[in-house]
């Protein structure tokens, strides 16, 4: 009898580890972020704001790499592809479920087919991560953070390679 009493608790234990797993993987590090400004960076490197609306976005502390947002701008494409920076390893990473404005997937599919196109919003906006913004024809805008080149290569513990800012003492 006491050895079902210990494996039902060890079997409510792991259960209960696992659902709070599951919580704070999905739910509890992301909080919604208020956002001002989309910026896109221009061809000669400088970043400028666009007009967005509709802006809506969340972030979590426990990664830089864990931010999404959604916007709509005025801008047309051709606008875009004049002035500002393609961003051509673009990857749009899986945010949670119930942030239902963002589709990692569909946005992916988007960029592979072409009816999307990704630009640089900032470079390095924490060190070895960039802003990530794609865009389509209607204005619809996404934006995630992006681990780049550079970061790629220091994150493994590798020194930074030649062209790369020096990683950051801490």
């Amino acid at each position: 009898m006491s050895g079902k009493i210990v494996s039902l608790l060890i079997l409510i234990i792991a259960l209960s580890v696992g659902a709070g797993v599951y919580y704070f993987q999905v739910y509890g590090w992301y909080d919604r972020v208020v956002l001002e400004d989309i910026e896109l960076t221009e061809r000669d490197g400088n970043p400028v704001v666009i007009p967005a609306t509709d802006i809506s976005g969340i972030d979590a502390i426990s990664s830089p790499i864990r931010f999404r947002a959604c916007f709509t701008t005025t801008l047309t494409p051709d606008e875009v592809a004049a002035r500002f920076t393609p961003y051509p390893e673009a990857e749009p990473l899986t945010g949670p479920g119930w942030f239902d404005c963002y589709d990692a997937d569909a946005i992916g599919d988007a960029l592979v087919d072409g009816t999307m196109t990704a630009w640089l919003g900032t470079a390095d906006i924490t060190y070895g991560i960039d802003r990530v913004i794609a865009l389509d024809a209607d204005g619809r805008g996404y934006v995630w953070h992006q681990i780049n080149p550079c970061g790629e290569v220091v994150f493994d513990g590798k020194p930074a390679p030649e062209g790369c800012p020096p990683k950051p003492e801490n």
